[in-house]
């Protein structure tokens, strides 16, 4: 399998689903970022009351060095990323990750993916994320960036589940 913990990064989760729907469909779903962080586009207790706001530059983060910018404020507090698309091979893997200067409280700088692979009619998707503890606060990374790696991947496993549940 493609997806495996990088060394220069310190943490890593995964775990997958399979997906009632074909590679190319589900790729299509989740090669629009809209849809793969619409978990944190919306006020959950997981982002404590706050939201990110999602932009993508010209290639809508359906490119090679695309650029994906989030910012917003969670608990009162202001934060940005940028993430650049370093990998992608339609229908089967996508990579992401931050770069530049960012502002988080629970994790650092991370790389995340998707990779599918074809089970008859369906995709069974695997989605990972490798992190680094953030810079300032590295405390609050100890407590709560495990917990949080697998809330982020779950969600996008979970939403991309319903969304193709709605049509089967």
């Amino acid at each position: 399998m493609e997806l495996s913990q990088k060394t220069d990064l310190s943490r890593h989760y995964g775990n997958s689903k399979l997906i009632n729907a074909t590679v190319a469909e589900v790729f299509a779903y989740i090669d629009d970022h809209a849809h793969l962080s619409s978990h944190m586009n919306k006020p959950s207790w997981m982002m404590g009351g706050g939201r990110m706001n999602t932009s993508v530059d010209e290639g809508n983060g359906q490119r090679v060095g695309s650029h994906i910018r989030m910012n917003g404020k969670v608990l009162g507090i202001k934060l940005f990323l940028d993430e650049v698309v370093t990998r992608r091979e339609p229908p089967l893997l996508k990579i992401w990750e931050t770069i530049g200067k960012l502002r988080l409280l629970i994790i650092g700088h991370y790389r995340m993916g998707i990779e599918l692979e074809p089970q008859a009619s369906n995709s069974l998707l695997h989605v990972f994320i490798d992190y680094d503890l953030p810079l300032t606060n590295a405390w609050l990374g100890q407590l709560f960036g495990g917990f949080y790696a697998k809330w982020c991947v779950q969600r996008m496993l979970r939403d991309t589940n319903d969304h193709f549940a709605k049509f089967r």
